[in-house]
């Protein structure tokens, strides 16, 4: 099945105009943010698998191995509290990410403790790093699960 709608279509419309300035957002803290690659792999990973992102679920599981994570590290993202893989901070910043993407099934938002676990081991730019990284993938999963853009036939860099 191909995708309802191509968002980077024409290059002339609004949404491939907003699309452009959404993507160089995300591309600038993805290289600039003193928050690891890997950490910034596994929250977006993460956030897609919450939001049924099968497309991005697809590209950063594929990204994070290209780029040298541990299979099985991947494979547990899913079931992180249950597995011995991750760091604290890494536990820390997963945990974020999930209150952050689960805002809209009445969690309440992010609890203060969650954002305190945060804030031990990241400052706050890293912090503000991490909310617009979920924040952006958050937006993303949602466009992609909209248009059905499926999963499967990404190639890793």
């Amino acid at each position: 099945m191909t995708a309802r709608l191509n968002l980077l279509g024409d290059p002339a419309t609004t949404a491939a105009r907003a699309a452009k300035h959404f993507g160089a957002a995300s591309q600038t803290i993805l290289k600039e943010s003193a928050v690891p690659a890997a950490t910034q792999r596994l929250v977006l990973l993460r956030a897609s698998q919450i939001n049924g992102d099968g497309y991005a679920t697809d590209v950063w599981s594929k990204t994070a191995a290209a780029a040298g994570d541990e299979a099985v590290r991947i494979h547990l993202v899913a079931a992180w509290r249950e597995s011995t893989v991750f760091s604290r901070a890494e536990r820390a910043a997963l945990a974020l990410a999930e209150q952050g993407t689960r805002i809209a099934d009445g969690v309440g938002g992010v609890p203060d403790e969650v954002w305190a676990e945060a804030a031990e081991h990241f400052d706050e730019e890293q912090l503000a790093d991490l909310v617009m990284l979920v924040a952006l993938m958050n937006a993303t999963n949602r466009m992609a699960v909209m248009i059905g853009q499926r999963g499967g036939a990404y190639q890793a860099a």
